[in-house]
């Protein structure tokens, strides 16, 4: 039987050198490696990126989040600040596809690595560059991190308890849409270079990405004259779709605002009569008596142990489902087959499980094919490849510009 030769990666062939730090600019990065990009990411010497360090959990005074912002990228050292690293950076590029960077706008140009300076050298060159506020625009020189993202975008002040200050959503969401629209940038300037054979930026900056998914909050102030405050764990007039308790400590979610969903909600309880009830049956009805409807469910709910209440709506087509941990997703059917979380091999940490890559292409899967780099792992391949040998990467190391 012949052998079958491997499927290439939707973005096999693609060549991407990472200047960023941190999260936004390799975020982006990090989605385009997970489709087969041969990503290079450059740190600096000796250091690496502060990504490195990051997390509350360290053991063996390592990342855990390293591994998966970093997975399928090489890392080669730099020192971008210098001369001879900013000339080493140009031979990069020459033969690149996309450049990312996430430095503060200015920093590259400073090094003589602004997007003129590339495009002379690279017509086709896309260049990604991820901030704060953009390019442009009387903020773009000001440090710009992802919370303020966050803040400036409308989203912090909409997340959280309404007796309470504005809050986090848990996790670094401002830089990871504003890395997510960033790679989404790339792939339509790539497409359009594949037509033109030119080259372009893209602009992604974190306010906008997070202002972009802030729904109808601009019209609902400018036309309606309405500010969207904080409402915890309720959509306002959206009844029932809360969390509610059970009888072993569990949380669960019931999204059954819907008139025949909420109906079918009602026979699961074995209050039928609910769902043609005036206070009740109709959405404008049930979005009045919300705060009611819920305290109604959640007296029942309580009654009833989570995986039994889960297994009772499933049975009656209504949407359900636990608030899960890590400890639940890890346990879990559905993610397992899926494969929703790989395991990858880890130098130190041995077997390594993170989440798998998304979305899913039919013929053309990404996937996870290594963990986070050692720092400076592929320097010596990398540079041979454009042509630096074995004597000049010793005067390099030497010089502390690798």
């Amino acid at each position: 039987m012949a052998e079958q030769t491997p499927t290439p990666a939707a973005l096999d062939g693609v060549r991407v050198i990472e200047l960023g730090t941190l999260l936004a600019g390799p975020f982006c990065a990090q989605l385009l490696a997970d489709f087969g990009a041969e990503v290079i990411k450059v740190e600096p010497p000796g250091v690496g990126d502060p990504m490195r360090e990051w997390g509350r959990e360290k053991p063996h005074g390592r990342s855990l989040w390293w591994p998966i912002v970093a997975r399928n990228k090489k890392s080669i050292t730099l020192d971008l600040r210098r001369p001879e690293g900013q000339e080493l950076a140009r031979d990069l590029v020459r033969g690149a596809d996309v450049v990312v960077e996430n430095f503060r706008p200015g920093t590259m140009e400073r090094w003589g690595l602004g997007y003129d300076e590339l495009r002379a050298l690279n017509p086709g060159l896309v260049m990604v560059r991820v901030s704060g506020f953009g390019q442009t625009g009387p903020y773009s020189t000001q440090p710009g991190y992802g919370a303020i993202g966050e803040a400036m975008g409308g989203l912090r002040y909409v997340v959280g308890d309404p007796s309470n200050a504005p809050s986090r959503t848990g996790i670094s969401i401002g830089d990871s849409l504003a890395g997510t629209f960033a790679a989404l940038g790339a792939l339509m300037a790539l497409r359009v270079k594949d037509r033109t054979g030119q080259g372009q930026v893209v602009d992604s900056a974190i306010y906008e990405a997070v202002l972009a998914l802030m729904e109808s909050l601009i019209p609902e102030f400018a036309l309606g004259g309405y500010v969207r405050e904080r409402t915890g764990a309720i959509l306002p007039n959206i009844a029932p779709s809360n969390v509610y308790p059970t009888s072993d400590g569990q949380m669960v979610l019931i999204a059954a605002n819907q008139d025949t969903v909420f109906r079918r909600l009602a026979e699961a309880m074995g209050r039928a009569e609910l769902g043609t009830d005036p206070q009740f049956a109709t959405h404008t009805a049930r979005g009045k008596s919300q705060e009611d409807l819920d305290a109604l469910i959640s007296e029942w709910s309580r009654g009833h142990e989570a995986d039994a209440l889960v297994e009772l709506l499933i049975s009656h087509s209504v949407p359900v489902g636990k608030v899960f941990t890590a400890k639940e997703m890890l346990e879990d059917p559905h993610y397992a087959a899926r494969q929703a979380i790989v395991t990858v091999a880890h130098r130190t940490f041995g077997e390594f499980p993170m989440q798998n890559v998304a979305p899913r292409l039919s013929d053309t899967p990404g996937s996870v094919r290594w963990a986070g780099p050692e720092l400076g792992e592929h320097t010596d391949e990398v540079l041979r490849g454009i042509g630096v040998d074995g004597s000049r990467l010793g005067e390099l190391r030497e010089a502390g510009i690798v």
